[in-house]
């Protein structure tokens, strides 16, 4: 089986437990005003066999300590469920785990399940709380995120979740407490706020795409602090640990 493969991070720190073999594939079902990598959305020429990737990713097991592995993120790496699965299979006879980073942006398949399954550990971007605003910002469907939210919390599939915070957007006390509440009806590990960004904007003017929040500033980190703190003292006592 094959998948087109956008890029790869070596030595990735921050996309699940240890060191991790970053995995991006191209392709996503998601138009988010806030992506910092639009150059995933396409697909490209980088074609890899499951066999070759995890080859590739095997040898650098002796740097997975403290529970590292792989991670498959995107795009939209559920669009490759398929191939994960397989690649997932290759790794775990050589005792290598995987992650799967995910937006939840896809129908709830077997094919999907089936990965979700294998995963070590699943990192879903929560990206609004209400169907409304998550049309508005995605383009995409929320019941697909939902299902993914639900299918990993009945089934005891670790979990993190995530939430970009936007100027402008969701960086109000308010919206935090609502995706608190919204966040209760799923089981996760823990729940992270990360900041907006502009780094990737030069991408793009690359692409010769409309960037619909080129005038937008990065969120300041002290705010970021507080929203944090904001969010966790509306979990406190929710979270599964």
């Amino acid at each position: 089986m094959k998948a087109d493969i956008h890029s790869f991070e070596s030595m990735a720190a921050l996309d699940g437990n240890g060191i991790r073999f970053a995995v991006f594939f191209t392709g996503c079902p998601l138009r988010c005003a806030y992506c910092h990598n639009p150059d995933t959305w396409y697909k490209g020429s980088n074609e890899w066999m499951s066999e070759r990737l995890a080859e590739k990713i095997i040898r650098y097991k002796p740097y997975f300590k403290n529970g590292g592995g792989a991670t498959f993120s995107g795009g939209e790496p559920l669009l490759n469920a398929d191939f994960i699965a397989e690649t997932g299979e290759i790794l775990r006879q050589d005792g290598v785990n995987y992650a799967v980073d995910t937006s939840g942006s896809v129908p709830l398949t077997d094919s999907v399940k089936k990965a979700l399954d294998g995963a070590e550990l699943v990192i879903l971007d929560l990206k609004f709380f209400d169907p409304e605003s998550y049309k508005k910002y995605t383009k995409g469907n929320f019941d697909n995120f939902v299902a993914i939210g639900k299918y990993c919390s009945d089934n005891n599939i670790r979990m993190w979740l995530r939430t970009v915070i936007v100027p402008g957007i969701n960086d109000d006390e308010d919206s935090v407490k609502k995706y608190a509440d919204f966040a209760k009806q799923f089981k996760f590990e823990k729940y992270e706020l990360l900041a907006f960004h502009t780094m990737g904007f030069f991408k793009y003017e690359n692409l010769d795409e409309p960037n619909p929040l080129k005038d937008t500033p990065p969120l300041d980190k002290d705010r970021l602090a507080v929203l944090q703190k904001c969010l966790d003292a509306a979990l406190e006592d929710t979270i599964d640990r």
